[in-house]
């Protein structure tokens, strides 16, 4: 056993194998504190509760003016509060593991031979029913973590293929694991019997429980062995398995494990255009055709459903800017999404009291009223079955093909124009991001790299140490020629550009991004003092990314830049933003 590990692992042990596991700090506790004595015994020092007073970010006029009562109003503290409690949470160790290993096949980082002995022990325990109930490892988290094995093996490059250490560890666990696993995960592990070397004929010969599964099973096949599916496969996939039904958090349909080994597989394998269109499309007649909003111009706002962690989220701000000036803009997302679990707007809406349970009609209703003239809408209201996937997402941790998708969603649409803007990080999917858009067939789009991967440009200098691939600002986008709304047919010409834009060319002075480090309240009261026209870094956000974007998508009245900056900046000083988006607190609750 020690022989397979290096010198400087020897002293781990893993009790699945019949040898006692050491820890090297037992008197450690998760709720205290230990600092080491001179005797070597350890001092225990406990946490002290601590009262927290959550700063007011709505003066006591704006409460009384919207008929709140401070009870109503919810305590922010950080965006990973808004967890919901009943979902299980994954375990850690493998957790860790998937986010080396689940990605793609230039992003992996193979595991070393004592993180690969750690894991898969872990696993081991676990199936055997060795760990308590908060350190096991879900269905789903060991469907994703065997996907990600087999695809590498299968087909990723040497280099990301698995290591050495790797390869020792699952010769040494392996035996054990194919006693203890349920069939369907030694399917994903080994679908052919052809890469653990054992004459497995689980793999080969598994197909599944009922019809739902066979198609599911079929589709895996493919996926596990580096391939790629039709666009009528993807979507007969999805829509059979969803909505996930559960009793007691454990999934009463199809297998979690497969579900799991599917999405993760598939952005592994870099969808395709025609996979990525039938994540896009599968949902849209789910609650029956779009409501359609009588107004001149509408843009669908697609901000990453996870959120920011760090810096100033913009666009619940920008929205209400653009509204004064008859630019309607629909908002949508979750109130928590992982993998990061950060500042969304709908944890913001939901702490200055607005109601974000709204219906597709309700908001269409926010769109069409002069008062308001934008909506948000939380995916748990509009796609009931995506939103079914939180808790899997989670336990799967790598971004699944939806993370880039439900960006590109027209849970409304106009009778005038209609546009699209949409973040994005990875290089590689600027491209995908804008297909879609043309397929959704809206008069423009616009993809932007602002920070965190979200929509927010920034007005800070350009690091010099740049990160590869694009930098912070980069646009790219189309715009149909002429003035009708573009159409899904054949022969509609489009207008492409692609820039990285300087805030400094438009007068504005260079400024560090306000951190908001998962604060709610923080980005609220951020942008709150912003709409009260306090000039400062917020400020100059919210009027960078609502005149650039009305620019770029080429919005009536915006064809100079310098106009589209100043009535901007003149929809927040002459407090007309701010009375747009306290409008839009108190009508949200008056809808039927």
């Amino acid at each position: 056993m020690r022989a397979l590990l290096s010198p400087e692992s020897s002293s781990l042990y893993f009790t699945s194998i019949n040898i006692v596991f050491r820890d090297p700090n037992p008197c450690r506790s998760r709720t205290s504190l230990y600092f080491l004595k001179r005797d070597g015994c350890c001092r225990l020092i406990r946490r002290k509760p601590r009262s927290t007073a959550v700063k007011a970010v709505l003066d006591s006029a704006t409460i009384e003016e919207l008929g709140l009562k401070e009870s109503d109003m919810r305590n922010p503290a950080i965006s990973s509060t808004y967890r919901r409690s009943m979902l299980p949470k994954p375990n850690q160790t493998v957790l860790e593991a998937q986010a080396r290993i689940c990605t793609g096949p230039t992003q992996t980082r193979p595991l070393s031979e004592e993180q690969a002995f750690k894991v898969l022990d872990t696993i081991l325990r676990s199936v055997r029913g060795e760990l308590k109930d908060e350190e096991q490892v879900s269905k789903a988290q060991i469907g994703a973590f065997f996907a990600g094995m087999t695809i590498r093996a299968n087909s990723f490059p040497e280099e990301t293929q698995w290591s050495e250490g790797e390869r020792r560890a699952m010769n040494l666990f392996w035996p054990l694991l194919l006693r203890a696993l349920p069939p369907d995960v030694i399917f994903i592990a080994d679908p052919e019997g052809s890469i653990m070397g054992l004459g497995n004929s689980v793999g080969p010969q598994f197909i599944g429980n009922g019809t739902t599964e066979m198609r599911l099973v079929g589709a895996l096949r493919e996926i596990l062995a580096g391939g790629h599916l039709g666009y009528e496969e993807v979507q007969g996939v999805l829509k059979d398995v969803l909505p996930l039904k559960f009793e007691d958090g454990k999934s009463t349909g199809v297998s979690e494990s497969l579900l799991s080994a599917f999405l993760i597989g598939q952005r592994m394998n870099r969808e395709t255009d025609r996979e990525l269109k039938a994540y896009c499309l599968a949902f849209d007649d789910e609650l029956g055709p779009a409501p359609v909003a009588d107004v001149n111009s509408l843009t669908h706002y697609g901000e990453p459903y996870d959120g920011n962690t760090r810096f100033f989220r913009s666009t619940l701000f920008v929205a209400a800017v653009r509204s004064c000036y008859g630019e309607s803009s629909l908002l949508h997302g979750v109130e928590w999404m992982p993998p990061k679990g950060g500042v969304t707007e709908e944890q913001m809406l939901n702490f200055m009291g607005a109601n974000t349970n709204l219906s597709l009609h309700q908001a269409k209703k926010l769109i069409e009223d002069e008062e308001v003239g934008f909506a948000y809408l939380s995916q748990r209201e509009a796609r009931p079955s995506l939103y079914s996937l939180i808790g899997l997402r989670e336990h799967i941790k790598k971004r699944p093909p939806l993370a880039t998708t439900e960006k590109v969603q027209q849970f409304i649409r106009a009778k005038g124009k209609e546009s699209i803007v949409a973040g994005f990080y990875h290089e590689g999917y600027e491209e995908p991001l804008l297909m879609l858009m043309k397929r959704r067939g809206v008069h423009s789009g616009l993809v932007v790299k602002g920070e965190e991967g979200a929509l927010s440009m920034t007005t800070r200098l350009r690091s010099a140490s740049t990160s590869k691939g694009f930098p912070v600002n980069y646009c790219s986008g189309f715009c149909s020629v002429g003035t009708e709304t573009a159409c899904k047919e054949d022969g509609v010409s489009h207008q492409s550009f692609r820039l990285e834009v300087n805030a400094m060319d438009y007068g504005f002075e260079p400024t560090d991004t306000p951190r908001t480090d998962r604060s709610v309240s923080k980005n609220i009261e951020l942008g709150l003092a912003a709409l009260h026209g306090q000039k400062g870094p917020a400020y100059d956000r919210i009027v960078l990314n609502a005149g650039i974007v009305d620019h770029l998508l080429g919005c009536d009245g915006a064809e100079d830049v310098t106009i589209a900056l100043d009535r901007a900046r003149e929809a927040i000083d002459s407090g007309k933003a701010l009375k747009k988006l306290l409008n839009y607190i108190k009508v949200s609750h008056k809808l039927k």
